[in-house]
């Protein structure tokens, strides 16, 4: 059965004091604090269909009514607007991520400002290098026979290795190395690279083929192999500020969660490009989070998303402002990510 305009604006009512105040709701209350344009007893008669349609429910007796998943899940699909960042909350944001020097620091920036501003857990992922390009390969000598192979993502993650070449290669050598690599590679996909390094080998002339065909090996192992997706976390005391019916009254499947950098990056590293998710208490595919909400979604320049960030809390979570400070760090961080 679908519900009239009336009955959605006593569930968003009974959705909104109970985030604000952490206590159940009942029908006097939203009489005497929303305008809502009718008596008692009718928003009474509202409640009662509200809750035979599980959309909110009686934690205990003679006490108010608080919202289910189900009721949650409809408030934010019904969400006409976000709510709209203040001007000092922008302020805040730009001065924030402005003064940040390197990608790590970007990253551990974006989660502490966020896990401020929204009081949630925040969690954001480091770009993925599954989804970055080439920017530039550096090959700097370290001796006649070894040299450091430096990959600069134009994400601006950063990967390191040591070559131990077959024999000692001359230093104008190493300088047609690192122009027959950066302009084969510079620009693509590193997962589209196999296939150029392989070329590279093939290409080079008699001479460089044996120090090449090292160096690629070194540079298959930088460019795809080695894929590990790194997380930053922050806010994790926030969890304790909720009250007796956040979490199903225990900490400790959230916290053990949270130890999981694989459920964490399931969670938000695979927004897709320019939407907003949110999974709602019984949607996450994770038991030890079917007592809470994750907001998430993806960020990178421009169109391309790199990584994913949001934040996670109990199902009683402001959902419009979060909604709303997400998309604003990620666009952000995005912009800062273009800019580089």
């Amino acid at each position: 059965m679908g519900l009239d305009d009336r009955k959605l604006a006593v569930l968003r009512a009974i959705v909104e004091d109970y985030v604000a105040t952490q206590e159940p709701v009942g029908s006097k209350a939203l009489v005497e604090r929303h305008q809502l344009g009718v008596s008692p007893a009718t928003v009474r008669n509202d409640m009662a269909v509200l809750e035979e349609e599980g959309y909110i429910r009686q934690p205990h007796t003679s006490a108010g009514r608080v919202p289910t998943d189900r009721g949650y899940r409809l408030f934010v699909d019904r969400l006409s607007r976000v709510k709209p960042l203040s001007p000092a909350e922008r302020r805040a944001i730009e001065r924030f991520l402005v003064g940040a020097v390197d990608l790590d620091d970007v990253v551990h920036r974006t989660v502490r400002l966020l896990a401020q501003l929204t009081r949630q857990v925040a969690v954001v992922q480091y770009p993925s290098l599954a989804r970055s390009k080439v920017r530039h390969l550096e090959l700097v000598p370290i001796s006649t026979t070894r040299l450091m192979v430096v990959m600069i993502a134009d994400t601006g993650r950063v990967e390191q290795r040591l070559v131990e070449l077959p024999a000692p290669v001359p230093a104008d050598d190493v300088t047609d190395l690192r122009r027959l690599v950066n302009e084969k590679l510079v620009g693509s996909q590193l997962a589209e690279t196999p296939p150029l390094v392989q070329a590279l080998v093939e290409e080079s002339a008699p001479h460089l083929r044996p120090a090449m065909t090292t160096l690629s090996t070194v540079l298959l192992e930088t460019l795809v192999e080695r894929h590990e997706e790194r997380l930053a976390l922050a806010g994790q005391a926030n969890l304790t500020r909720g009250g007796l019916l956040d979490f199903q009254g225990s900490l400790r499947p959230i916290l053990e969660a949270l130890e999981e950098e694989v459920v964490l990056l399931k969670l938000i590293g695979e927004t897709e490009p320019s939407t907003t998710r949110v999974l709602i208490g019984d949607e996450n595919e994770f038991d030890n989070l079917r007592a809470a909400s994750v907001v998430s979604t993806g960020y990178g320049p421009g169109s391309t998303i790199v990584g994913g960030l949001g934040v996670l809390g109990p199902t009683r979570m402001d959902y419009p402002g979060n909604i709303a400070m997400v998309r604003a760090v990620a666009r952000y961080v995005g912009e800062l990510l273009a800019q580089n």
